[in-house]
């Protein structure tokens, strides 16, 4: 499965836009199965960092103050920039700056993988890039729509999301590390569970899709007028991030990893926060999704496309 399992991703959200189209009345119980399949996911993601692996990534100044400033000074300055061009309905650029302004932890470590980036450090991140989008994310919103955003977006969900998709999978990820360390069980069920990776990604494309295709409805003009912005974004953070990764004077994979984190965005965790929205900001999610599917074929191109941008050095 991992080596087939860019294919199996987009099969599963061709699958999932085709049930959501054929069978419309299952999107409300597959909404509901979102925030499960997506904290079993990032248990699995947390999983593969070792306790002591996270501390010891900390250290790593270069790569981590690359990371952060990719995602969070570059990337809101090229959101900001975009910002005027979006349309003006205000729950689509809701949508675009809930997704943009997040940086991804889950298929950016495949990815990166795939293109010869270092997929142990962006694994290692992942916790401190989760906690600062957290924290982040409703500076920003504040930035760009000013304090009559508080009307909308409330801070329950916020938390909720927090503890259910970062705190619980990361206590519980550790908890089985640690048995693994001691039992030969635990070790077994900790084999067991990493082995799920692959299908619980595809699970959870799946899921997200079909749930969010049938509310298309009449708002198909207004996801699509987003979509160039971006297939926009991805093209300008190939190179804003190749800028960051050289200033930072990383090694080839830390320079495609840090490419890869900025370019990759964070919609299936800020989806539920979307799904939160009142009603009239249903539009909000849909945008968030449109990104997933714009994204997720960017980086079929962009495995191709950042080792030829960063190449190695000859005899590597």
């Amino acid at each position: 499965m991992e080596h087939h399992q860019v294919v199996i991703y987009l099969a599963a959200m061709a699958l999932g836009a085709l049930l959501g189209l054929v069978v419309p009345s299952f999107g409300p119980g597959l909404e509901r199965l979102i925030n499960p399949v997506l904290g079993a996911l990032l248990f699995v993601t947390f999983l593969q960092v070792p306790a002591a692996e996270l501390l010891r990534s900390l250290r790593d100044g270069r790569f981590l103050s690359a990371a952060l400033v990719v995602n969070f000074l570059v990337v809101p300055l090229v959101v900001a920039a975009m910002f005027t061009f979006l349309p003006a309905d205000r729950a689509v650029r809701l949508g675009v700056l809930l997704v943009l302004l997040c940086p991804c932890v889950d298929y950016v470590i495949v990815f990166s993988g795939l293109a010869g980036g270092s997929a142990r450090r962006l694994l290692a991140a992942t916790p401190l890039l989760l906690v600062a989008q957290m924290v982040l994310l409703p500076v920003f919103l504040y930035a760009f729509f000013g304090s009559g955003l508080g009307d909308i977006v409330e801070a329950g969900p916020f938390l909720e999301a927090f503890a259910v998709l970062i705190v619980i999978p990361l206590a519980l990820a550790w908890g089985l590390q640690a048995w693994a360390g001691r039992r030969e069980s635990g070790r077994r069920v900790s084999d067991a569970a990493t082995t799920t990776m692959v299908p619980l990604m595809a699970a959870t494309l799946l899921v997200v899709v079909a749930s969010q295709v049938p509310k298309l409805g009449g708002n198909l003009t207004d996801v699509a007028a987003v979509i160039p912005f971006y297939a926009a974004f991805l093209v300008v953070m190939a190179f804003a991030g190749k800028a960051v990764a050289r200033a930072f004077r990383l090694d080839v994979p830390g320079e495609r990893a840090v490419v890869f984190s900025g370019a990759t965005r964070n919609s299936l965790v800020v989806l539920p926060l979307a799904l939160s929205l009142p009603d009239a900001y249903a539009i909000a999610a849909v945008v968030v999704v449109t990104q997933t599917l714009v994204e997720v074929v960017g980086m079929v191109v962009y495995v191709r496309a950042v080792p030829r941008l960063l190449p190695s050095a000859p005899g590597a």
